[in-house]
């Protein structure tokens, strides 16, 4: 399955002073991810994305700062609010273990020493210390797993191998 080119990287939530600014809730790994970027995109009506040059980013507590090309006073914000913006997946920079959550979603979750498949990966929950990977198994049972390498073993993305390969530990899987 090709990758998504554009990725979720944050949501517009509100104004910032009467220049402009808009104030991003992070998707990224760390705001200070997003406040790096050199660009943004906005998903139009018709699949097709707008660029929007960033000027400046800072990070404020939990949240990004932004100026964006073109969007210069608090009328030009405004309507802005509620967009999720996008970033184009070259424009990270990621070390040789990283992966995005999206290329994640739908891969099997396998026990890494016996090779039983307990289900596909659904959501990754990222609101706490640690990421938490929600795992749904084939008769429609949740389970979670924290995304921390006690358990995550490995995360393989692409090809015939391709998977989340997990060692759980006892009652893990009990609801």
């Amino acid at each position: 399955m090709p990758k998504e080119q554009y990725l979720e990287c944050g949501k517009i939530v509100g104004t910032h002073g009467v220049k402009g600014m808009v104030r991003l809730e992070c998707y990224c790994n760390t705001p200070m991810t997003l406040a790096r970027m050199k660009r943004l995109y906005k998903k139009e009506k018709n699949g097709s994305f707008t660029e929007y040059k960033v000027l400046r980013g800072s990070v404020q507590k939990t949240m990004v700062l932004c100026a964006l090309e073109g969007v210069d006073t608090l009328d030009a914000a405004i309507p802005l609010k509620g967009t999720v913006l996008y970033a184009d997946r070259a424009d990270f920079r990621l070390r040789p273990d990283d992966v995005f959550i999206a290329d994640m979603l739908d891969l099997p979750v396998i026990d890494a020493e016996s090779g039983e498949t307990y289900g596909i990966l659904t959501d990754v929950l990222t609101a706490g210390v640690q990421d938490i990977y929600v795992v749904t198994e084939e008769n429609g049972k949740t389970f979670m797993i924290p995304g921390v390498s006690e358990f995550i073993k490995k995360r393989i993305v692409e090809g015939e191998d391709a998977g989340i390969y997990v060692k759980l530990i006892e009652g893990m899987r009990e609801n």
